[in-house]
């Protein structure tokens, strides 16, 4: 649990008989909690009604304050993915991991999908044949493993895959747009006449990937190519200069 203060100074209010009080929200939900500790001051019954009027002000100000701060914080707790989104908690399900051999019923290029596909920290190695031409839309691959598996003709539109390993992996006839593939273990991967647009590589290790006849965008291109772990040959069927 996370504890914040927000110390709000009486300064400039000159309020007699002004005693010091702290009040607390709790925010649950979150993987971690936060408290929020406001400070407010809390005049004596001998107050005069001008001071109680100047009181009345600074807890409003105070009250504007602490909200928008414990929005803020709520925000900040979350776990950033990128572009300002967030992963959710890990699924519970205990057949989470199966749902890749369902994938999305709907799940389209764009990133649709059904029902979320919590893929993380699952082992597919050596899978030859559950994952093929299947929908995993938007699904959230980070620190899985798909070495040796055949995910051709698979859709990842707008999936995570962010330290997920897919060494040796046949991506070969696949929709994989806007994935995120920052350092993920791709080595030995065949991206033969595969959607690559949008798709981010950062960090990732790329040695001996085949990119033959793929489909990526001349920006994405670009970005590509700056990755140093790219062999001559992977660099060639690009056109990296």
């Amino acid at each position: 649990m996370a504890n914040v203060s927000i110390p709000l100074s009486r300064n400039g209010l000159s309020l007699p008989g002004f005693s010091p009080k702290r009040v607390r929200f709790t925010i649950p939900e979150l993987r971690s909690s936060i408290r929020i500790s406001c400070s407010v001051g809390e005049a004596k019954s001998e107050e005069s009604e001008s001071t109680r009027g100047k009181l009345f002000n600074f807890k409003e100000i105070k009250g504007v304050a602490c909200g928008i701060f414990a929005v803020w914080a709520v925000a900040s707790a979350s776990p950033v993915i990128a572009g300002n989104q967030r992963l959710p908690p890990l699924s519970t399900e205990p057949d989470r991991c199966e749902r890749a051999y369902v994938g999305n019923t709907i799940g389209q290029a764009n990133g649709v999908y059904d029902k979320p596909i919590d893929l993380r920290f699952c082992d597919f190695t050596n899978e030859k044949s559950n994952l093929k031409g299947k929908s995993l839309a938007a699904a959230l691959m980070s620190g899985a493993k798909f070495d040796g598996a055949d995910m051709s003709e698979v859709v990842m539109s707008k999936a995570y895959a962010v330290g997920a390993s897919f060494k040796g992996v046949d991506f070969s006839n696949a929709v994989l747009d806007r994935v995120n593939f920052g350092k993920a273990d791709l080595q030995g991967a065949s991206f033969k006449n595969t959607v690559l647009s949008g798709s981010t590589f950062d960090e990732a290790k790329l040695e001996d990937v085949i990119f033959e006849d793929t489909i990526i965008g001349y920006i994405d291109l670009q970005k590509l190519c700056t990755n140093t772990t790219l062999s001559p040959e992977g660099r060639a069927e690009l056109g990296c200069r």
